[in-house]
């Protein structure tokens, strides 16, 4: 999914209603965590998340977008993103990433996680834990002043020292009006590159991170992206705003929301 303008700093009155929209897309993958369990459909997931989304006020901005046909992204175990919820049931073992956007008030916010279903392996929760570490690592250096391939860069140095590849193919974007604005923001490359981060630039930061190799394909109903080796794969995603001394969590659960993760 993209679509780009070119504007990504934005007003204190944008700010707030980008704060609001990740509140509501927080809430959502909160509210959703306990119903992951064996047995359940990705498609009934999906009416639970819009139906939370509906209540307070927002859209799920994802359905129809460049004519995606689900509320939410939902990708299993090798599926890397864009996964179509449907009738699949998930099973002891499985993870499962769940991509969500969310539209309030002419804003957007974007945010991803990917959960457990029931008990999985060891290696797999490595996994889990190595991408959503990489995810903050990468926050981190989201201060203004920082160059954009920082954020790139401590993305990628924490997927290798886990022992995983970074997806190179897709890449984290800047957020407001439109889903997709500039820059873009990679999970892999040197640092000190790139646009010069500013206070109040906003931006959807997304590592995605493959157990194999970093290779991915596109299957057959023109969305799901799947690794090429048919290797697990984990995506966690916030929308951040960022300040004078850090970035602010838009997206995260009630206890993250305003975090500023140190470096």
């Amino acid at each position: 999914m993209s679509s780009r303008t070119a504007r990504s700093v934005k007003t204190e009155d944008e700010i707030a209603l980008m704060r609001d929209a990740g509140r509501i897309l927080g809430g959502a993958l909160g509210m959703i965590e306990p119903f992951i369990v064996p047995g359940v459909t990705t498609g009934e997931l999906e009416r639970r998340i819009d139906e939370y989304i509906r209540e307070q006020g927002a859209v799920a901005a994802f359905r129809g977008y460049q004519g995606f046909p689900g509320s939410i992204c939902a990708s299993v175990n090798h599926e890397v993103v864009h996964g179509i919820p449907g009738g699949r049931v998930l099973v002891e073992g499985d993870i499962l990433g769940i991509d969500v956007g969310v539209l309030k008030d002419a804003y957007y916010s974007d945010g991803a996680r990917t959960f457990p279903v029931g008990e999985i392996s060891a290696d797999a929760r490595h996994l889990l834990e190595v991408t959503e570490k990489a995810l903050g690592r990468g926050i981190g250096e989201a201060r203004s002043g920082n160059r954009l391939s920082d954020i790139s860069h401590a993305v990628e140095v924490t997927v290798k020292a886990g022992g995983y590849s970074v997806v190179r193919s897709l890449v984290g974007h800047g957020i407001g009006r439109n889903m997709h604005e500039e820059p873009q923001v990679p999970n892999f490359g040197p640092p000190g590159r790139g646009v010069r981060l500013k206070k109040g630039m906003t931006l959807a930061i997304e590592p995605m991170v493959n157990a194999g190799g970093p290779d991915v394909v596109t299957l057959d109903d023109n969305w799901t992206v799947v690794t090429k080796d048919g290797s697990l794969s984990a995506h966690f995603e916030h929308t951040v705003v960022i300040g004078d001394d850090g970035a602010e969590i838009l997206t995260g659960t009630p206890r993250q929301r305003g975090k500023r993760p140190k470096r």
